[in-house]
């Protein structure tokens, strides 16, 4: 398995992976420039277990939040591509159906539509009433312990030298490794190791609770039921499990209780009975970042709600930045 995972053939693999749209990045041509000596020589410190995850980069970017950004080095980042895959082969067949962040075929979209499909679903039943629960965990990424996911890991990765990469990886972060605490939300595996995290709070939501209608994408999450006093008493039974299990806090201001007529806002989009709409944040968002190269994404994202007259403001929108970018 290991030989098989850090092979001279996966490797590569792996680097052509990375590499997909950061061609033009300065180190990445670079290190292409001394491609195979470099995939050789970290094949070597590999199988040899002379290899250690090295330091990050660390920079900030600005959408709807301040975001801190952590960047391992090239060689490293072609070991996470390699383990991403492997931790997804071994998780995506155990992962419930409705966890979507870092899967094959899912995505936040699906999560979006899975949340509509439970409230029509739950509805349709109880005269076209329901409630939605949301959670959202406090500062998930970087209060993720690390000894409760490597050992979450161990239950499943059989083979030791695959797990101490692993481990590497995971205990590559913080820098001073004081804490014991975090992954960077620059590396691949992060996303994945995130969905494995809370994947003993999807067994115990859905088969200890009893949550039919259930969905999750990354530390977002809605519960659907009926009553509201059920959804209450839920809220409490999961804000202690991930507070004694996993370390981690929802703290009440991070959750709602509401009517599905309210409107549910869940990743971005508003989810109303008669139809979803862009939330407003993320409309401002698309109209002061609007350029040639995203253009078409944004659009994309309105194919999943209501937005006709907003497509078409978005269309004028760039219309008119590039005609002021020509008249420059």
């Amino acid at each position: 398995m290991f030989e098989e995972l850090f092979s001279i053939d996966n490797l590569f693999y792996a680097w052509k992976k990375f590499k997909k749209g950061k061609s033009r990045r300065k180190d990445v041509i670079e290190f292409e420039y001394s491609l195979e000596n470099n995939i050789f020589t970290l094949h070597a410190d590999i199988i040899s277990g002379i290899y250690r995850h090295g330091g990050y980069t660390y920079f900030q970017v600005f959408d709807s939040k301040k975001r801190d950004i952590y960047k391992a080095c090239i060689r490293d980042r072609i070991v996470h591509q390699a383990m991403y895959q492997y931790l997804h082969n071994v998780y995506n067949p155990i992962f419930i159906v409705d966890s979507y962040s870092s899967r094959t075929n899912k995505g936040n979209l699906k999560a979006v539509a899975a949340c509509k499909y439970f409230i029509k679903l739950c509805s349709s039943h109880n005269s076209k009433k329901c409630f939605v629960l949301k959670c959202d965990i406090k500062k998930y990424f970087e209060n993720i312990d690390h000894q409760i996911l490597i050992k979450e890991l161990s239950s499943k990765i059989t083979c030791k030298k695959v797990l101490l990469i692993a481990e590497d990886i995971i205990e590559s972060f913080p820098s001073d490794n004081t804490t014991q605490k975090g992954i960077p939300l620059g590396n691949i595996t992060s996303q994945i190791f995130a969905n494995i995290y809370l994947h003993t709070l999807d067994i115990y939501i859905k088969n200890v609770l009893n949550c039919r209608y259930y969905a999750r994408y990354n530390d977002d999450f809605v519960i659907i039921n009926p009553s509201e006093m059920k959804l209450i008493k839920i809220r409490e039974d999961i804000i202690k499990y991930v507070k004694n299990k996993l370390l981690l806090e929802i703290p009440y201001n991070k959750t709602s209780i509401r009517k599905n007529i309210w409107g549910i806002d869940f990743l971005g989009y508003i989810i109303l009975p008669t139809g979803t709409l862009l939330r407003n944040t993320t409309k401002h968002k698309i109209f002061i970042n609007i350029t040639e190269k995203n253009f078409i994404t944004y659009l994309g994202l309105l194919k999943w709600c209501n937005s006709y007259e907003l497509k078409q403001k978005i269309i004028s929108k760039y219309i008119n930045k590039e005609s002021d970018s020509l008249d420059t």
